[in-house]
């Protein structure tokens, strides 16, 4: 990241006091990640509405990862003498949960950055 870095984390404009349940259309995985993260976020109090759309999609990740492994270990990593497809499906999936967790600090580098500090005041003051 380049630039000047955040320095704590503020709540959202329109802070989900409660998550939830996952929503219907998830598969059964994607839920159960769901299941997992939500009360540590419930109790962080730092997810928006703005933010459901890549917890949904983190879900969505997960589970889809969990399903090219599951299809991997059932026929191997190599079919036809090529590496199975399912193998870049779980990569692409992999890098976008990967992405995801950051985005909603669920990695150990993303809860380890200082945060965003609502400072303004204190930004502008050369301007008095």
């Amino acid at each position: 990241m380049r630039g000047r870095k955040p320095q704590e984390i503020v709540a959202g404009s329109s802070p989900v006091s409660d998550i939830g349940k996952p929503p219907a259309w998830l598969s059964r995985d994607a839920k159960r990640e769901w299941k997992r993260i939500a009360p540590v976020l419930n109790e962080r109090k730092t997810i928006t509405i703005g933010d459901l759309g890549t917890l949904e999609s983190y879900c969505v990740a997960i589970g889809t990862v969990r399903d090219a492994q599951r299809l991997i270990n059932k026929e191997g990593l190599v079919v036809g003498g090529k590496r199975h497809p399912a193998f870049g499906i779980m990569n692409a999936a992999q890098t976008t949960a990967r992405l995801c967790a950051a985005e909603l600090g669920l990695t150990p580098v993303s809860r380890s950055r200082p945060s965003i500090r609502d400072d303004n005041a204190d930004d502008l003051s050369f301007l008095d």
